[in-house]
């Protein structure tokens, strides 16, 4: 049986198994464990290595659960994109429409249609699901 260290003194003297992390209380003893490998530089390759790669998708899955991302706002992303971009609303009227409709999209007057949205995936890489929420 794989045993999970807390406290990371050795594997040895584990006292925790490697499971589902169902609490607060499990989270935070994986994380000060993942803490206490990572400032040691445990090689991937190596058994604690192993161990911590099973234990950081026991977190990840925890989070992913219990601390989700919400979703970026559909206009927010497209505004953020044009702006690493360096594009403005000129920059696509050839390809969306007028400059007042580009406007008008982006200040949430104009729905973002179907269309639009898969021009906007194609053009800025901005991923559909972002987009359609």
């Amino acid at each position: 049986m794989i045993k999970l260290l807390p406290t990371a003194s050795s594997l040895k003297e584990c006292n925790m198994e490697l499971k589902v992390i169902k609490n607060e209380e499990q989270y935070q003893n994986y994380l000060n464990w993942v803490d206490e490998l990572f400032n040691k530089q445990v090689g991937s390759d190596t058994k604690e290595g192993e161990i911590l790669q099973v234990a950081l998708l026991l977190i990840k899955q925890y989070e992913d659960v219990n601390y989700p991302v919400p979703m970026p706002n559909p206009i927010e992303a497209i505004k953020s994109k044009m702006k690493d971009a360096g594009l403005r609303n000129k920059d696509l009227v050839g390809k969306v429409g007028s400059k007042g409709y580009i406007s008008s999209i982006l200040s949430g007057k104009k729905p973002l249609t179907l269309e639009l949205a898969k021009l906007f995936h194609r053009e800025l890489n901005i991923p559909a699901e972002v987009l359609l929420s």
